[in-house]
């Protein structure tokens, strides 16, 4: 029987990654490896294991008799308040998986990193994986730096030690099931009025299930060595706010300020607000990272691996409807 292990399986993506790796691969055992619980019932195809990607002995006690690897484990955060916390879990979580499948001969791993590793930009620009790497874009964002950086140390493993290793950088995710929001966020805070400016820049989005079966096509086709950009479209700020406005009864602002101007916005908002019983939960990382334009191509990927997304209005009306099931207050 063919184990597979998958770090980070409790988090969104790793969710819907198991749940269709469940029916995908019915013959083979799937081990989850997490810092908490697993939500996953165990069973002769499901073994939970509780483990810490920064504790090589734990990540080596894992990987032992595995035949593959979907390493997702990571942490999204936009603050830049413990980045030491960040490259621990992002950069020395992903030597130890490298290091313990070059140690245990595992035969094909995927990484899950982000499209922000190199599809990002201050200009209206669609981005490939021959982009050069983001790093003067993001530099004071340790997440995705850190991102970077665990891209860079997991492709020498494969190019130096041989490791059999795809990447895939997969834009923001959206879709139900993302309980911790640390992807959905964004579509709430829009949901409970909390966007009163649109943003300058441009996002792309994907959908969560679509990119859990680009993972799962990135194990059985994608070329070793190689990275696949998993998105959707690409849509500015004031077309995505449109089209939830549509599915939604929140109206879009109509306020579009510079960067500069939102700052200091922002700022005054979150003295204010607070004097009439109410907060501004935005903070100023997030309106920085809107002016940007995250803007990507999945062109590769559709080619190579028939990478197929569904219509994004199905993927935001799945969202919104999801976070109103959460969030009974939200006005949908």
């Amino acid at each position: 029987m063919k184990t597979i292990l998958i770090t980070g399986a409790t988090g969104f993506l790793g969710t819907h990654l198991v749940e269709q790796l469940r029916e995908s691969e019915p013959d083979a055992r799937l081990r989850l490896m997490s810092r908490g619980a697993s939500t996953a019932r165990c069973s002769e195809q499901i073994e939970s294991v509780a483990g810490d990607v920064t504790d090589s002995e734990q990540v080596h006690a894992a990987v032992e008799g595995v035949d593959e690897i979907y390493h997702l484990a990571g942490v999204v955060e936009r603050q830049a308040a413990n980045p030491r916390f960040l490259y621990d879990v992002h950069v020395e979580g992903t030597r130890h998986v490298c290091e313990a499948a070059c140690r245990h001969g595992v035969k094909r791993v995927v990484l899950a990193s982000s499209s922000g590793t190199v599809a990002v930009g201050r200009e209206p620009l669609t981005r490939n994986e021959q982009s050069g790497y983001a790093t003067e874009v993001v530099a004071r964002w340790p997440y995705y730096l850190s991102k970077i950086f665990a891209e860079k140390l997991a492709v020498r493993y494969c190019e130096g030690r041989g490791l059999p290793l795809v990447v895939v950088n997969p834009s923001l995710l959206l879709g139900p099931g993302d309980f911790r929001e640390s992807s959905t966020k964004d579509m709430r805070l829009f949901l409970e009025g909390q966007i009163q400016a649109t943003p300058s820049g441009g996002l792309n989005l994907v959908d969560v299930r679509d990119a859990a079966a680009g993972m799962r096509e990135a194990m059985k086709r994608g070329r070793v060595g190689e990275r696949y950009l998993l998105g959707g479209p690409n849509w500015t700020f004031r077309e995505w706010m449109d089209r939830v406005e549509a599915l939604s009864s929140v109206r879009a602002p109509l306020l579009s300020p510079s960067l500069g101007a939102a700052l200091v916005l922002a700022n005054i908002a979150r003295r204010t607000l607070p004097l009439i019983g109410r907060q501004f939960k935005l903070d100023n990382e997030s309106i920085r990272m809107s002016a940007l334009f995250w803007y990507c191509d999945s062109t590769k990927a559709r080619t190579e691996l028939g990478f197929e997304t569904r219509d994004p209005m199905d993927t935001l009306r799945d969202t919104i409807d999801d976070l109103c099931r959460r969030h009974p207050e939200l006005t949908h």
